[in-house]
């Protein structure tokens, strides 16, 4: 194209205010170019002075699919003058719909202008169509980067309020940064799941006040939440990269090499997997605005609580936010209140080590859960005890954790026992009652546990309220009936000893029926009457007890072998005061 072509440039302006040229502010980084300076489309006043053409918006009418496609091949002439290759321009311009239409729309109302004017010799008469797109594209001033923007997945008008952040970047560099940025952010993460799961939880026990960092991120997960699927979606390049880059344009700015992989690699060291690191990214943007001095010095705080360097990494995987303002400054309040309310540190520091969650919650909110706690007797040292292994639990509304208390005691327990088996087993109090406790109730009431021994069976383990049924419980009681015991032996035997069912089969049950039946010669019968027979250790109690009567022809009941201390076995069976060590060789 000869140079006359392109002089019509000083007229475009006041010829077509429909159409949007792309300037940037001289000597403004693009950096700290708010977006209230950008407006698009820009309504330009006609001149009173001069003669206005008619006003023209669109021309579907006038366009044909031969201009849309001659379109596409001019933008992508005009990508590869600025140095992408030919794959990279032509997916770019078949990827810019809307961008190629605004191009063509510039090309008709200038066309319309030359008509309405009579104007058979004004510069611009002797360009081609393709040759009008290419210099409407240049004449945008973007070189090229809302084409890209769009094509990535951005509206058109996103596209162009991004893309005046990058006057600095080349289209290239542009891309191979984008490129980057999506196999860093969603490789290993595209499952559709989990970061959402994790990101409506940092939203539902947030209860502080948050900062600018933590303000933006969460506008961020409300666009995602407002599409289809919602923030299932998080981990989804395609729904999310657009929303990532409208909350973020900045992202674009950072260097790969001097930046962005440096933070990479610094968190890998400090144990984020790579194959993870996009959801730390995805539930925290703003930690790529961070340096990583910046980022080490806001990890140092957790030292305090015991949180090894290893450790800092497990917690941003599981809480990102730690990283912002509002958590850090909330984390001081947090071991302020535990200190006042007589919880041992201890317990306080793997509890946030475990469920760093807990730093998003008030101590207004953490005090109505602790003095529930208290109603229940579990204070001081029970709690830091309850929290260490379920600290989850402060994050429960008390209205939670009462229900589950009047389930409890509906199954006939008192307000005493029930707060021993939050001592016991915490992990019952943050289990969904229909889903979980009902039904395994319901399962041991069907398998033959009478009402009235219910209680008894739960108090003495009542891990099997949280237990899995088809993984764990079933599978014991079919491996007990098909030793030889029927249905009715292995109820006794739940009844009498409940732990029964919490017990491995490879490890426990199964070597040490083999001992009894195989080495012992008893009957498996033998266990339902003593099935505490399976607590005690094989190698250090059952065994040598058995060749120590053994060797003295002793025959005995199980519960007379096994139920006895030392000293009394000692006494009733050998005579002495102390128990002799069974032979090497019956080991």
């Amino acid at each position: 194209m000869s140079t006359k072509s392109f002089s019509i440039r000083s007229n475009l302006k006041s010829l077509f205010p429909n159409t949007c040229f792309l300037q940037f502010p001289r000597g403004c980084p693009p950096s700290v170019v708010p977006f209230s300076l950008f407006h698009y489309p820009r309504i330009h006043t006609p001149n009173p002075y001069l003669p206005q053409p008619p006003l023209a918006q669109s021309h579907p009418s006038n366009q044909t699919p031969h201009d849309l496609a001659q379109a596409q091949e001019s933008v992508s002439e005009y990508l590869q003058e600025l140095g992408l290759s030919s794959d990279e321009s032509v997916s770019i311009a078949s990827n810019s719909p809307k961008y190629i239409q605004m191009l063509v729309d510039g090309v008709k109302e200038l066309e319309e202008w030359n008509a309405w004017n009579n104007s058979s010799n004004k510069d611009g008469d002797n360009l081609g169509f393709k040759e009008m797109v290419i210099y409407m594209a240049k004449e945008k001033g973007d070189n090229g980067k809302v084409a890209f923007l769009e094509s990535v997945g951005l509206p058109l008008s996103s596209a162009m309020s991004v893309a005046r952040y990058l006057s600095s970047e080349s289209l290239p560099g542009l891309i191979h940064k984008v490129k980057y940025m999506k196999e860093t952010f969603f490789s290993g993460s595209d499952d559709k799941g989990p970061s959402g799961k994790n990101a409506r939880r940092m939203m539902m026990h947030l209860s502080v006040p948050s900062d600018e960092d933590v303000q933006q991120t969460l506008s961020f997960f409300e666009k995602i939440e407002a599409r289809r699927g919602g923030l299932d979606m998080l981990g989804s390049v395609d729904a999310t990269f657009r929303f990532l880059l409208e909350s973020f344009p900045r992202l674009l700015l950072l260097p790969v090499e001097s930046h962005l992989k440096p933070i990479v690699e610094f968190l890998e060291n400090i144990g984020v997997p790579r194959r993870s690191m996009g959801k730390v990214f995805l539930l925290f943007p703003p930690i790529l605005f961070c340096t990583i001095q910046g980022i080490k010095t806001k990890l140092l705080a957790f030292e305090k609580f015991g949180a090894a360097y290893e450790d800092t990494g497990k917690m941003l995987l599981k809480y990102p936010w730690i990283l912002s303002t509002s958590i850090q400054e909330n984390y001081e309040q947090i071991v302020l209140f535990f200190e006042k309310e007589k919880i041992p540190k201890a317990s306080v520091d793997r509890a946030i080590r475990s469920w760093p969650h807990l730093l998003g919650c008030s101590t207004s909110k953490l005090k109505l859960m602790v003095d529930q706690f208290g109603e229940l007797g579990v204070r001081n040292k029970k709690l830091g005890q309850v929290i260490a292994k379920s600290p989850q639990l402060l994050l429960r509304k008390p209205q939670e954790l009462l229900e589950v208390v009047l389930f409890l005691e509906g199954l006939g327990f008192n307000q005493e026992t029930v707060g021993k088996l939050l001592s016991r087993c915490p992990e019952i109090f943050a289990a969904n009652i229909d889903k979980t406790l009902k039904k395994k109730v319901e399962f041991l009431a069907e398998f033959g546990i009478s009402t009235d021994h219910l209680p008894r069976v739960i108090k003495k383990y009542p891990e099997l309220l949280v237990s899995d049924v088809d993984k764990t419980l079933r599978p014991r009681i079919k491996y007990l009936m098909g030793r030889g015991l029927s249905k009715r032996d292995v109820v006794l035997m739940v009844q009498r000893f409940s732990p029964l069912l919490g017990y491995s089969i490879e490890e426990v049950l199964e070597p040490k029926l083999q001992f009894l039946v195989d080495t012992m010669e008893r009957p498996v019968k033998d266990v339902v009457e003593y099935p505490r027979y399976f607590s005690y250790s094989l190698e250090k109690k059952i065994k040598p007890r058995f060749w120590v009567l053994k060797g003295r022809n002793i025959e005995c009941s199980l519960k007379d072998m096994l139920g006895k201390n030392d000293e009394d076995f000692a006494a009733e069976f050998m005579g002495v005061g102390r128990m002799l060590v069974s032979p090497s060789s019956h080991q």
